[in-house]
């Protein structure tokens, strides 16, 4: 198949996207309305406040903990601790490893709004938790996701969605999500050659498929930065290669929110189109069954 996004290259360019934002029709009960999807197409990305009940945050905040606490996982791979200390930053596969977050994967709440975004039935490529500590939870840099998953994983087609939920609140001073409105209809091709298992280092510190600073500006020339911002149980919408970081949290207070990330059944990976192998299994899922 021919390299829609060639990437990783000697040089950076912005293209614009070559799929649709919007894949499919509005079918379901939860499916966005007319006007939430023409702000989804516009913007990347739609935020829905208090969409999950206190009791069900609470009841996601209790699986977590337990996976927090679950001996038997700490030396998984899946766990990921912050780039200076050992903190906990991130766990992956969560709904593989307890099963409300798996329950949670098939919530016609959000899978009705996701197969209307996709077109399709749908599969989880990969799922994480991302912690912030209080005080000390490091940033994460400008970056489309897709752009890796595209270069990494084998992604063809931008044809996947993340849906989040915020576990605890994400306020403008505890490390909140940064977007760049409309950057979802352009492409960064990054530049720099994909090191071996260059995962193991992205993951606590990524440096390879980091837009530079005149293409962050270019972005962001078109629309002023937005921020992901509201109390526990808030639901976050966002297309794959919507350009989005996350400063350092240097509040008092933690920040926390689960990550689904929702890939078209019609999408699967092929060889990785910048990389000589696909990164680990837990990134790139490949129970390709729809839910």
């Amino acid at each position: 198949m021919r390299d829609l996004y060639p990437t990783r290259g000697s040089e950076e360019t912005i293209i614009d996207r070559a799929d649709p934002v919007l894949h499919g029709e509005a079918a379901g009960e939860h499916a966005l309305s007319g006007e939430e999807a023409a702000y989804f197409e516009a913007n990347g990305f739609i935020i829905f406040p208090g969409f999950f009940s206190p009791e069900e945050v609470a009841a996601f905040n209790d699986a977590f903990e337990a996976l927090k606490q679950d001996r038997t996982l700490m030396d998984r791979e899946e766990y990921i601790a912050e780039p200076a200390s050992n903190e906990l930053r991130s766990i992956f596969s969560q709904h593989l490893f307890h099963p409300l977050f798996d329950a949670l994967t098939r919530d016609r709440r959000i899978l009705d709004k996701v197969e209307q975004i996709l077109g399709s039935k749908a599969y989880i490529h990969h799922s994480r938790i991302n912690i912030k500590p209080a005080y000390k939870g490091k940033s994460f840099p400008w970056h489309s996701d897709f752009e890796t998953w595209h270069a990494e994983d084998g992604l063809p087609h931008c044809r996947n969605v993340t849906a989040w939920v915020m576990l605890t609140d994400n306020t403008p001073f505890n490390g909140p999500l940064y977007l760049i409105p409309g950057s979802h209809k352009k492409f960064v091709a990054c530049a720099g050659e994909t090191p071996e298992e260059n995962y193991k280092e992205s993951l606590r510190n990524q440096r390879y498929g980091v837009p530079s600073l005149e293409a962050i500006r270019k972005l962001a020339d078109a629309a002023k930065l937005a921020a992901a911002l509201g109390e526990a149980g808030t639901l976050v919408l966002h297309d794959g290669n919507v350009m989005h970081g996350s400063p350092d949290n240097i509040s008092p207070d933690a920040r926390t929110n689960a990550f689904f990330v929702y890939n078209s059944v019609e999408n699967t990976p092929e060889a990785p189109f910048a990389a000589s192998t696909r990164r680990a299994p837990f990134l790139s899922l490949d129970d390709y069954a729809p839910l």
